[in-house]
């Protein structure tokens, strides 16, 4: 697995106090608020994860917030679930992955997915789970992750799932 390369004065940190927070703007409102309001919570109350694409010396560029979770082994595919015991799964959330409208256009998105999928890769090694899971936070937010070999959630059009075979094929080779 290589490491995402970024372009100089960038850098990827987890979000802290001292960042400013207050001058994200991705263009999606719930993406902003979480952000600005919930992101820094949750990490306290150790319930996610949030990792900041910052450009120096202090502008948030981007983020993504991932979680442990799990699904009703009913919920997924088939396919996927086949051989599993009928019971909860473990899964991890991709949460929310924003861009500053300063930084969109740039790669940057793409960057952050692939460090966010270097981040659940490195975690199922240590703690298992059966797929990556999102929620859409938009339709044009769909068609990213569809580019990224994401599939719909059977029943449920907004939600994405990327399994544990396909991310550790696409991370290993």
């Amino acid at each position: 697995m290589k490491p995402v390369r970024w372009p100089n004065c960038f850098s990827i940190e987890q979000l802290e106090k001292r960042h400013n927070r207050a001058d994200f703007h991705s263009g999606v409102d719930v993406v902003d608020e979480w952000l600005k309001k919930r992101a820094r919570q949750a990490q306290t109350k150790r319930l996610s994860i949030t990792r900041i694409l910052l450009k120096e010396p202090n502008t948030i560029a981007g983020y993504y917030t991932l979680a442990m979770g799990q699904v009703n082994f009913d919920e997924l595919p088939h396919e996927l679930v086949k051989t599993l015991p009928g019971t909860l799964l473990p899964i991890v959330t991709l949460a929310w992955l924003g861009l500053d409208k300063r930084f969109q256009g740039q790669g940057h998105g793409e960057r952050l997915l692939a460090q966010a999928f270097a981040d659940c890769h490195r975690t199922g090694h240590m703690m298992p789970f059966v797929a990556v899971l999102l929620d859409c936070a938009t339709k044009s937010a769909k068609t990213f992750y569809q580019r990224y070999d994401f599939e719909e959630l059977p029943g449920h059009p907004m939600t994405l799932m990327l399994s544990w075979k396909l991310l550790n094929c696409m991370m290993s080779g």
